[in-house]
């Protein structure tokens, strides 16, 4: 009842800090180009020690969040795109325990690629799935864990959608993702007739995409990683 619990650890100053300027920036109090009040000047709003607040300044620095110029003060950064998928890349380097956190990310990108790629595709997009599909097929007959078809199969969704951006993002989680992909699947596979439901599951998401049915897509699309995501809390 209570495994979803974890301990609670103290938090240092300047992590307080970081928070209440990303707060302030989410709510559009700070906007990107906006000039910070000095550390002085916050130190003493914060009623914290300056050197918290030099530390917190660097962090969101380094974050790609705020910009320090020498000799005019601290700035709230305009943020690319490539700054956000650069950041991304260092914390999935960072944290090789993030099974969970990159369940909930495909989430995010793939449910609704699945629904892009139905109306965007083309008929060599789709012929990338089917060969992919192919191949999960083959891999299953061999007693293979076919992580590498599974992952071509959902790259393949990925450039359908026409979006340079994400499919930016998914190159960043490539190496990731095949990683926990193998490793769901060793899991995954002790339960008997997995591997045929997983297949059935990646053709359901085909045959969406392939009609055009976008909102089948999303669905398939979800319905698939929420069941691979429960899979692998047993």
């Amino acid at each position: 009842m209570y495994d979803a619990l974890k301990p609670i650890k103290p938090r240092k100053i300047y992590e307080e800090i970081i928070d209440q300027v990303k707060q302030l920036i989410a709510e559009g109090v700070l906007n990107p180009g906006d000039k910070l009040i000095s550390e002085k000047e916050l130190a003493e709003k914060l009623q914290v020690g300056r050197s918290a607040v030099r530390e917190a300044f660097r962090a969101l620095e380094a974050m790609g969040i705020l910009e320090i110029r020498p000799g005019e003060g601290t700035f709230v950064r305009r943020v690319e795109p490539q700054a956000l998928i650069n950041v991304l890349s260092l914390v999935l380097m960072m944290d090789r325990d993030t099974t969970e956190e990159l369940m909930e990310l495909r989430k995010i990108l793939e449910v609704e690629s699945a629904g892009l790629a139905a109306l965007r595709h083309t008929p060599e997009e789709l012929a990338q799935m089917e060969e992919a599909l192919a191949q999960m097929e083959a891999d299953i007959k061999a007693g293979d864990l076919g992580e590498k078809a599974d992952w071509k199969f959902h790259y393949a969704i990925a450039e359908a959608t026409h979006n340079s951006l994400l499919v930016e993002l998914m190159n960043t989680i490539a190496g990731t993702m095949q990683r926990v992909l193998r490793t769901a699947r060793m899991q995954l596979y002790m339960t008997p007739g997995t591997p045929q439901r997983l297949l059935n599951e990646h053709k359901a998401i085909f045959l969406a995409i392939k009609e055009g049915r976008d909102q089948d897509a999303r669905r398939a699309m979800f319905d698939h990683l929420d069941k691979v995501e429960k899979g692998l809390r047993i």
